[in-house]
């Protein structure tokens, strides 16, 4: 379901532990590793930093965000993930509020209004709680300071870009797009972020996982080599789904079941798979210039979603970067991250969060007890919130939102690759038309025969005798 034009979001250009023993990630984290056999001082002196000190950010990561202005915030999409985000801000910091509650259906704002009243006492008032698809304008204008935004994917663009145009502070779940259409928005309503010095956080938690931070910094100054290659991984079993309930139309079924339609989710290797590309586009530097892969729906019996990606991607300094991903319940599960240098490895398989020499050896490990003995908060999730906060408050400019764009757009090309059977290539997806919201999108009865699984290549045709 792609078209160039519809609905508003068209009217726009789219484009935009322990103390001593331990260093710092930033001011108040402690930076928790271990030194293992064949990595000492010795080694780490001859490395060749990938970046200087300096060059590239590191986020501040103490327990909590320093006090200062109240922050209220509005919530726009209210589901699991939103309920989630709003807790997790609430929990970054103290001085913070929620004063505004938005998404396309009732239940959804009240059900995240009693939870807020139970387990934090924060009255939403009916009159700071807006429903349909408008819900966001309403949120976005009624006096907040910051909005949470966790609607379904293909909507983050033009919420974004409203809250941008009001001056307020973002924090975007991941995936920001799900078509080049949302892409170009995106990058464009960046621009305009750092032009009105604003801070815009994405939901990629991994950029504010201490095991991550500290692996990002080792790489950059030099602990594996040069960047040479790298697998990612995020193959688990199959995602929620809700069967189509008497009295739900078109559009309230598939919205409600969302993770499961392509216009919505943009597929499980852009909603989910991301993350997983993202840690090495930001590992890297590095966005793909071509993209040749495949897919299929083996299993799936909900939406029109494949349950399985493999796509290859070559870099834009010709290095190769392989992407697998699957839903698929009965299988081998793997959700991590592998990255070849010159001079070792580094990998987040099994738990663990290593490197190693050429030979094997392990010379690095970050030490998941030492954080937390460190460390009274290690949830991710909240500690991106932690950073945001700080970053508002201390009048320090983040945008975030351009970076995540790389790793999205990446997606997008490895699914369409998958879709269609051709290779793509990163100068023409990211000036293609391709617009996955639907033309007739209202809350009612909608076209449904454009819902389809796509089927790459042609069909066999037997030789005639």
């Amino acid at each position: 379901m792609k078209k160039e034009n519809s609905i508003s979001r068209r009217s726009f250009l789219k484009s935009t532990a322990m103390a001593g023993a331990l260093g710092a990630i930033g001011t108040g984290s402690a930076s928790v590793l271990t030194s293992c056999a064949g990595g000492g001082a010795e080694g780490s002196a001859a490395n060749k930093p990938l970046k200087e000190p300096g060059t590239y950010y590191i986020p501040e990561l103490p327990d909590l965000a320093t006090d200062g202005k109240e922050l209220k915030a509005g919530v726009i999409g209210c589901g699991g993930r939103g309920s989630g985000a709003a807790f997790n801000f609430l929990n970054a910091a103290n001085g913070v509020t929620i004063v505004a509650l938005g998404d396309t259906f009732q239940e959804r704002v009240d059900s995240l209004a009693d939870k807020l009243k139970s387990e934090k006492n924060i009255d939403i008032p009916a009159d700071k709680r807006f429903v349909g698809l408008d819900a966001y304008q309403k949120v976005i204008d009624s006096g907040v300071d910051v909005v949470i935004i966790a609607t379904p994917p293909v909507f983050r663009p033009l919420h974004f870009q409203y809250a941008t145009e009001k001056g307020k502070h973002s924090f975007l779940e991941k995936p920001i797009c799900v078509d080049p259409v949302g892409y170009r928005t995106i990058m464009a309503t960046a621009k305009q972020a750092q032009a009105k010095n604003l801070c815009v956080l994405t939901g990629t938690q991994r950029h504010h996982q201490r095991n991550y931070v500290e692996s990002y910094k080792k790489i950059m100054e030099g602990a594996i080599g040069e960047i040479t290659g790298g697998v990612v991984y995020w193959n688990g079993g199959k995602l929620w789904h809700r069967d189509r309930q008497p009295g739900w139309n078109d559009c309230e079924a598939m919205i409600k079941d969302w993770v499961n339609w392509k216009w919505l989710s943009g597929d499980h290797i852009v909603e989910q798979h991301v993350h997983n590309i993202d840690v090495f586009t930001w590992f890297s530097g590095l966005k793909p210039v071509s993209a040749v892969g495949f897919g299929s729906r083996q299993r799936r019996v909900t939406g029109d979603q494949y349950d399985n990606f493999s796509i290859d991607f070559t870099m834009d300094n010709g290095i190769h970067l392989h992407s697998m991903c699957r839903q698929i319940d009965g299988c081998v599960n793997n959700v991590s991250e592998f990255i070849q240098g010159s001079k070792g490895s580094w990998s987040t398989a099994n738990g663990e969060t290593v490197i190693k020499d050429n030979a094997g050896n392990v010379i690095w490990k970050f030490d998941k007890e030492a954080e937390k003995a460190a460390h009274s908060q290690t949830d991710p999730y909240t500690l991106e919130h932690v950073n945001w906060i700080n970053c508002i408050r201390g009048g320090k400019p983040l945008e975030q939102a351009s970076e995540t764009a790389i790793a999205n757009m990446a997606a997008i090309m490895g699914r369409e690759s998958a879709y269609t059977g051709l290779e793509t290539t990163w100068d023409a997806m990211t000036a293609s038309p391709m617009d996955y919201t639907p033309k007739d999108l209202n809350l009612g009865k909608m076209d449904m025969s454009g819902f389809t699984v796509a089927i790459p290549g042609k069909a066999y045709e037997p030789k005639k005798k």
